[in-house]
């Protein structure tokens, strides 16, 4: 049995990779174009749209895409039961819906900040019941992921066309909100009209919504710390000074959050690897495989995080053109947040959360959530996007330091294994070898390319140089795999 089920999990780890691959692919193929015709002010309304909307959304969703994964997976192979309970969350989420709607309907009748740009939060609005009845929980409960993927691979490309064919001038931000939403939830309805082939669509009968309601609430706190987390920098921009703004601060984030997919890999691949250990209390491989991922992140994010300080104009112009000017500062602040970020993962989503201590990560959260909206109340009227970056700059350093309270004991060993020494020569020989690039008058990309390589290569070399164990292991993975080396 194994052995058959184990292809099957190989192939959705490659699904589920694409699928989150796509998901940056997407906005990084259509900013550069987008950025350019709608500039900052075009860019930020919709920014601060959608992150308003996802506050909305929330609440709408209370906790269900989460325990959703879970309650649908236990109930698999009870079709009437896993029919049942889809229709109880589902009852559930559309209620939310409504009460969510009412919410916003009233902020859009009395909010004069909103009544402006109405239509644009109206259309970015869909998502709220696109999201609900697409029920996307049940398929990864039942891991339908090559469905899903390929279901918004083909979603995702028809809104790229569409970017291309009807955003033409600065004021088609309403249509880029309209396709940006196209691409993120449409193939929700394909979701809806499939789920025939998994659930009765017919009532089942001896419903109890509120057995779910105690989970869902949990959940729900944890949505509500990463939400606004997540977008309060966006809002308090868009609430306390200018569209452009919060149209600088996106550019600066967009590049930082494809970045923190890249340092954030390795967390993805190894939890299911480090809560089977833990549940078979396999604690000495379990800190084996702690230790190995604390020192890629720190060896993968520091050179990132210096480089893309050093070479942010570059990086900025490339993206998005050079009416983004000031989108440089924020980034140069929020780099930092690539080895914060990289580190909280392992800490909260390998360590404590396979242990079974959500709780430290959502309280983690939530002190973070407080640091940012104080750190931005003070700074965002005087120093715009660049208040927001450091805010943010600060919360994920508290988000940090308060896993590390909770997992000190399990993970100062493994700090103190890191070769500290090695990387600091690779980042100073990496940037003396790069920087004079700058000087060389060439465009943006033709700086990123030759810059690049000469840093990335630099610092590579004094790794391999000084044999640094994680470093030569997986360079002599990869000669391996290319033949040019014997196993």
């Amino acid at each position: 049995m194994s052995s058959e089920k184990q292809p099957s999990i190989k192939k959705n780890f490659i699904m589920n990779a694409l699928l989150t691959m796509s998901s940056f692919i997407f906005p990084l193929i259509t900013f550069p174009y987008v950025s350019r015709i709608l500039l900052p002010e075009g860019t930020g309304k919709v920014s601060f749209a959608t992150s308003l909307i996802n506050y909305f959304s929330m609440i709408a969703q209370l906790g269900i895409p989460t325990y959703g994964i879970r309650a649908c997976a236990q109930v698999r192979d009870d079709k009437e039961e896993l029919s049942r309970t889809v229709h109880e969350l589902l009852f559930i989420n559309l209620v939310m819906t409504v009460i969510s709607y009412i919410a916003l309907a009233m902020c859009l009748l009395f909010a004069p900040r909103l009544q402006e740009d109405r239509n644009l939060y109206i259309i970015v609005s869909f998502t709220i019941i696109l999201t609900s009845i697409g029920m996307e929980w049940l398929y990864k409960g039942l891991e339908q992921y090559t469905y899903i993927t390929k279901r918004s691979i083909l979603f995702k490309f028809i809104a790229l066309i569409a970017m291309f064919l009807l955003i033409h001038k600065k004021s088609d931000y309403v249509i880029y909100g309209g396709i940006s939403i196209f691409a993120a939830s449409a193939s929700n309805v394909m979701n809806f009209i499939n789920a025939h082939h998994y659930i009765y669509m017919h009532p089942v009968g001896n419903y109890h919504p509120m057995r779910h309601m105690k989970a869902v609430l949990i959940f729900f706190a944890m949505s509500v710390a990463t939400t606004i987390y997540t977008n309060l920098d966006t809002v308090m921009l868009g609430f306390m000074i200018t569209d452009a703004d919060v149209g600088y601060y996106n550019a600066a984030v967009k590049i930082k959050t494809i970045l923190v997919f890249v340092v954030t890999s390795l967390s993805t691949v190894l939890l299911p690897r480090a809560s089977y250990y833990v549940e078979h209390h396999e604690m000495k491989e379990f800190g084996e495989i702690t230790n190995k991922a604390i020192d890629f992140v720190v060896l993968l994010a520091t050179p990132l995080m210096l480089y893309f300080i050093l070479f942010a104009k570059e990086a900025i112009y490339f993206l998005s053109g050079s009416a983004y000017a000031e989108s440089v500062l924020p980034m140069q602040i929020i780099m930092p947040t690539l080895l914060f970020i990289g580190i909280s993962n392992i800490l909260g989503i390998q360590i404590l959360v396979p242990l079974g201590k959500e709780r430290v990560v959502l309280f983690s959260e939530i002190a973070g959530a407080i640091v940012d909206l104080i750190i931005n109340t003070i700074l965002i009227p005087q120093f715009r996007s660049a208040g927001a970056a450091f805010g943010t700059l600060v919360a994920e350093l508290v988000v940090d330091l308060w896993q590390y309270r909770a997992t000190r004991k399990r993970v100062k060993g493994a700090f103190k294994q890191i070769h500290y020494g090695y990387i600091i020569l690779g980042l100073a020989l990496g940037t003396a070898s790069s920087l004079w690039v700058k000087m060389l008058s060439f465009n943006s990309f033709i700086t990123l390319v030759i810059s690049a390589i000469l840093f990335f290569g630099v610092y590579l070399g004094v790794l391999l140089l000084f044999k640094e164990p994680l470093a030569k292991s997986i360079s002599d993975q990869v000669l391996v795999k290319m033949h040019l080396k014997k196993a």
